[in-house]
């Protein structure tokens, strides 16, 4: 089954959020573990003990496990693992972007059938060009995993390359574009697009045919109202994605569940299927 399927499935069975595991130093703190791979492991293991068969999808970060070495990839590993099988699916926030065999390898390590660290879905960067992001694409395709491409990111900094002008239109649009071309024909596309939840994002996303991965929920300011509003015109699905307003409730594992379905029923009370 594809990815874009799958997705769709998990969020008609949990609802509509993507709850991030953003191990960083201060989080570790807050939950008396230490910055180590011992501590990492910890962490991870009450997240997926806490989220797996509750939330549609979950978004490790991958730099906070790459900053522990070798051992912390080793806990990325084990952190998808455990959350196959669950119903909840993986989309690990790697962010690559590369061209030629590099993006081959990228492609391999995350994507391909057999990968070493594979997930259900990855982000990805197209500001190589998005016809870069081929071996990913073919790669996702070829194993029936997804993409989630950065279009319109909630940094300040980005604008001035994602709302520059490239022939008539702008390049987060162009972005948008290039996926929906990706998902014609498809129920729903497995190439989504990064939009941030936190701003209003000026793109038409009517013939995306896919999903838009929303981050911004919560702690960064907006609210499931806003995320409504802001992809009402959206056709596919939209994945409000969450960090440390679950995060924060941790360690206990009854904690964590609680404020995810929490934040999971009020996105689900004022979001409609596309």
């Amino acid at each position: 089954m594809s990815f874009g399927r799958r997705l769709a499935a998990a969020v008609q069975r949990f609802g509509p959020l993507c709850a991030g595991i953003d191990p960083h130093p201060a989080l570790l703190a807050e939950w008396g573990l230490t910055d180590d791979a011992d501590g990492l492991a910890r962490f991870c293991a009450a997240a997926v003990e806490a989220l797996a068969g509750h939330v549609a999808a979950v978004k490790p970060q991958s730099a906070f496990f790459e900053r522990h070495g070798s051992r912390g990839i080793a806990v990325l590993e084990e952190t998808l693992a455990g959350l196959r099988d669950t119903g909840t699916l993986s989309v690990l926030d790697v962010k690559r972007g590369d061209i030629g065999s590099t993006m081959d390898g990228y492609a391999d390590a995350y994507l391909g059938v057999g990968a070493p660290v594979a997930a259900d879905a990855i982000t990805v960067s197209p500001y190589l060009g998005f016809g870069s992001l081929e071996p990913a694409l073919r790669a996702a395709e070829e194993a029936d995993r997804g993409l989630f491409v950065l279009a319109r990111t909630s940094n300040p900094e980005g604008a001035s390359v994602q709302l520059a002008s490239v022939d008539g239109t702008t390049v987060a649009q162009s972005i948008v574009d290039g996926a929906a071309g990706r998902n014609a024909g498809e129920t729903l596309g497995s190439v989504g697009v990064v939009v941030g939840a936190t701003h209003d994002h000026g793109l038409e996303l009517g013939a995306l045919n896919g999903a838009v991965l929303a981050p911004g929920l919560g702690a960064q300011g907006a609210t499931a109202r806003d995320v409504a509003e802001r992809f009402a015109g959206l056709r596919g699905l939209v994945l409000p994605a969450a960090s440390r307003s679950i995060l924060g409730a941790g360690p206990a594992v009854s904690a964590l569940r609680s404020a995810a379905e929490t934040q999971r029923d009020e996105l689900a009370a004022v979001l409609k299927p596309g």
